[in-house]
């Protein structure tokens, strides 16, 4: 328990130098969103879902796949989802989102914004890398928020892959966006 508590104190105390550090302007929030670059060729295959039910290090899963490959193997699963909202909650999750998705400090994660998009890939390597480290693998901002602090990088807080997916899985129960922005 006080390791958690320990990891959970380094994440928020993370937050809290990223946001000092770094802080987003209100030129930065006002911006207009940056459109999707064209892609050239055909998409990535997303990887098979025995592939992303291997565990991994969410890190090493970031790294070793493809830009857009990929898919969430818990969506619409019911204990996944119950274990996600677990986790969501025991990595303070809600410290910055809020204890419904609602946000807070940080955007929240239950309306049809997405700062840096809504695939279940770009989801991953949000909490993966971070902001700035996904910004670093080319992701850009695609909407904007009123409240849009930097997301902390997880990926080594969180123990492995799955657990990153069953914590997206949960955030997607809470989206309250309508039915035709469900494209995951």
């Amino acid at each position: 328990m006080y390791r958690l508590l320990s990891k959970t104190a380094v994440a928020l105390a993370l937050v809290a130098v990223i946001a000092y550090v770094n802080p987003i302007s209100a030129a930065d929030q006002n911006a207009p969103p940056v459109p999707p670059k064209q892609a050239e060729g055909p998409a990535p295959e997303p990887l098979s879902k025995e592939e992303l039910m291997k565990p991994m290090k969410p890190l090493e899963r970031a790294n070793s796949a493809p830009k857009g490959t990929l898919k969430n193997p818990y969506t619409d699963n019911p204990e996944a989802i119950a274990q996600g909202k677990k986790l969501y909650f025991g990595k303070s999750c809600n410290g910055c989102h809020g204890g419904g998705g609602g946000g807070g400090m940080c955007p929240p994660l239950t309306n049809t914004i997405w700062v840096y998009g809504d695939t279940d890939d770009t989801l991953f390597r949000l909490i993966s890398y971070g902001s700035d480290e996904l910004k670093k693998h080319g992701y850009s901002r695609k909407g904007t928020e009123s409240v849009v602090g930097p997301m902390p990088p997880f990926g080594e807080l969180i123990d492995t892959d799955q657990d990153v997916w069953k914590i997206i899985a949960w955030i997607r129960t809470v989206f309250a966006g309508p039915p035709e922005r469900r494209h995951w």
